[in-house]
């Protein structure tokens, strides 16, 4: 084993910024000594931890577990922000190797009987240790961790689980390092200008950058990151040229080579389905739902198929008026999914009188930033303070300081916008640092709140502004939700700070923040033309209020179709043929040949390598807690309320896993939510639809 001294230091010691790590002095070979150096390290205290011959106390054993691996998280921190968000072959290389290791090591420490023994007995006596919530809580959270690591298995059965979640980890890398590697390997070169038709010049900007930074100076290059395939989509008028750029963006891990991702599928969920089964579980969705706000699947799917009914009604309706338009345009072919965005972008401009390529230069990324710092201030007394010059993992990566009303510093927040080769797709937020107020065993007295957002939009050239779709500008708002719920945390235990909530909870805090980008008051000050300066007019901006559910049927019966097939294939015991149950759903709920689902399952990563098995419904169950919570302010006639602003930060943002999330949320709002709000918001339905009156 690597002695400290062996390994580079600066991958534990974070001696930059106000403790950032100093990324400019880690080098990619780094790591590897470095993990093996820090998961010897956790395995020595989790020993030690294990062998205590004191009786069990919350302190000695659960507070003792809480800080144990410290130097393991800081690697795994810097290792896996580089994994997702500038990664190469060295790390690709490690990355499958590391995945499985880790999953070894944890494995090892959740089915350490001595330790479980510990765990188990405060588990039985919780009642009679005075413990607060907090803690009760963080018990819970460790107690049942252990359990389903298998604590409770005969050794073989623990041998057998360990093994199955080792190839899991594995299976998970490759997924994603397949669905990255398509998406880097395709590219579609234009150049006339008949091959250019109908684009917008913020996506030839877009376009000719990307052809840049693979060598084809002077021309365009269609991607498959979404900030530019989506425009294309829209706003080409070659018909041919969407037909093939669709196609190889929806072929993202099916492409019958060595990243084809449908048997990475296939022996995934097979042993998904073992791992359950060990357990006690019917099936795996079972398992992942245990310890939600949903708790069973059979809840899950009625949510789905209540808004799926909906959607795909009001789908229909769409789809029939863009076959219209297809029709007057003097055309005869069929909606497909190829042709949807541009004709629904071609009747929008004729419905509301504007374009996406209309409200493009009000919304600078610049100024979107801005207003997403101004609305944290106005809600939650915050502000944001950039520090130039500061390195951080890539150059794009903008480092800003966040501060309370009384300038006190409560976390460093950073901010990686751009698209590039090196960068998963998607956008996410994560932390290097979670805030807690323990004692740790270097001595330091908690930690502060160290996140991170990252984003994939379109890198404007040289001495341009990025300019976003209102889609982006709401992805951009929701990353910073998130982050928000890691740097408001105000807890004193770690494993429940910040986001460390039930999967079907984590989505509240950002889909909320969402509804703030078109508060008018924030859309009046920060969409201004990146030329002229001035507002977006007022004519435009009811426009774009008027609009916002347009195309919803769409939007959800895409969203709604990816949810389905994910709960389809965690709640059947076997799953011989992936692609053929995803046909099967799909033909079922009647999806129209006119749309396909959001994330079809070889290239759905948030299920298959982003830790949302059997929860990507969870988008549209926070989707009810938001729209009921938003109302909560709007029902004052004040978006920011400063009373609703304390009752959200005290109960939702700040609480992290400390409370359970329906008491949570009953904290904040009185009430449970039902899916009313949700429904209208969208546009799926009227409030007079949903209760009867005729008022």
């Amino acid at each position: 084993m690597s002695s400290p001294s062996q390994f580079n230091q600066a991958l534990i010691n974070w001696n930059g910024l106000h403790g950032l790590p100093r990324f400019d002095a880690v080098a990619d070979g780094d790591f590897a000594a470095a993990f093996e150096s820090a998961l010897a390290s956790h395995e020595r205290e989790i020993d030690a931890l294990a062998s205590n011959k004191e009786e069990p106390t919350f302190d000695n054993t659960v507070v003792a577990l809480e800080i144990a691996g410290d130097e393991l998280s800081r690697v795994s921190a810097l290792f896996w922000n580089r994994a997702g968000a500038h990664t190469n072959d060295v790390i690709q290389a490690l990355e499958r190797e590391i995945s499985p290791k880790m999953s070894r090591h944890y494995s090892k420490i959740g089915m350490n009987a001595d330790l479980f023994k510990r765990i188990d007995a405060l588990w039985e006596k919780r009642e009679s240790l005075g413990l607060t919530l907090e803690q009760t809580r963080v018990l819970e959270r460790h107690w049942k961790g252990f359990v389903k690591s298998g604590a409770k298995l005969p050794k073989a059965e623990q041998e057998k689980l360990a093994s199955i979640n080792e190839k899991l980890a594995g299976l998970g890398t490759s997924f994603g390092q397949n669905v990255l590697a398509d998406e880097k390997s395709w590219l579609l070169i234009l150049s006339s200008e008949d091959e250019l038709a109908g684009l917008p010049d913020f996506l030839r900007d877009a376009m000719a950058a990307a052809a840049r930074e693979r060598g084809e100076d002077g021309k365009y290059a269609v991607t498959l990151s979404r900030s530019i395939i989506e425009p294309f989509l829209t706003f080409s008028e070659r018909r041919d040229l969407r037909e093939q750029a669709f196609k190889a963006w929806v072929a993202r891990g099916e492409n019958a080579g060595a990243t084809d991702n449908r048997g990475v599928i296939r022996e995934t969920l097979a042993l998904r389905g073992e791992v359950a089964k060990l357990l006690g579980y019917g099936n795996f969705a079972e398992l992942k739902l245990d310890n939600t706000m949903a708790k069973t699947p059979q809840a899950v799917n009625d949510l789905l198929r209540a808004v799926w009914s909906r959607a795909v009604k009001r789908a229909q309706e769409e789809e029939a008026d863009i076959a219209g338009l297809i029709t007057a345009e003097g055309k005869n072919h069929d909606v497909m999914p190829w042709d949807w965005r541009h004709y629904a972008e071609k009747i929008r401009a004729q419905r509301f009188n504007f374009s996406e390529a209309e409200l493009k230069p009000y919304l600078q990324l610049e100024k979107i930033i801005d207003a997403c710092f101004d609305v944290a201030g106005r809600l939650f007394g915050i502000r944001a303070v950039e520090k130039k010059g500061i390195a951080a993992y890539h150059p794009d990566v903008r480092v800003f300081e966040i501060r309370d009303r009384d300038d006190k510093l409560v976390a460093l927040f950073l901010g990686d916008y751009f698209a590039r080769s090196s960068k998963r797709s998607g956008a996410w937020m994560s932390s290097f640092q979670s805030q807690h107020k323990l004692v740790l065993k270097n001595g330091h007295h908690g930690e502060m709140p160290i996140i991170y957002n990252v984003c994939n939009f379109a890198k404007p050239a040289e001495g341009k502004p990025a300019l976003l779709s209102l889609d982006d500008a709401r992805t951009l708002f929701h990353e910073f939700g998130h982050a928000l719920h890691g740097m408001l945390s105000n807890v004193t235990y770690p494993s429940v700070a910040g986001t460390g909530v039930s999967r079907d909870f984590v989505e509240l805090p950002s889909q909320l923040y969402e509804h703030w980008l078109t508060v008018p008051a924030i859309l009046k000050e920060y969409a201004v033309h990146f030329e002229t300066g001035e507002p977006m007019p007022q004519a435009l901006l009811d426009k774009v209020l008027a609009a916002r559910t347009f195309n919803s049927g769409f939007a959800t019966v895409e969203f709604t179709s990816s949810a389905l097939v994910d709960m389809a294939f965690h709640t059947r015991n076997k799953v011989d043929d992936p692609m053929a149950v995803q046909a099967e759903v799909l033909s079922e709920i009647g999806m129209p040949k006119s749309i396909v689902m959001r994330h079809a399952t070889p290239h759905f990563q948030h299920i298959f390598s982003g830790g949302y098995s059997a929860g990507y419904y969870s988008y549209m169950w926070s989707e009810v807690l938001d729209a009921d919570a938003f109302a909560a302010f709007e029902e004052t006639g004040d978006a920011f309320d400063g009373e609703m602003a304390r009752k959200l930060r005290d109960n939702i943002y700040s609480t992290g896993g400390s409370v359970d999330p329906e008491d949570a949320y009953k904290g904040f709002r009185g009430k449970l939510p039902s899916p009313d709000a949700m429904l209208v918001k969208k546009g799926l339905a009227t409030f007079e639809e949903l209760t009867g009156s005729d008022a």
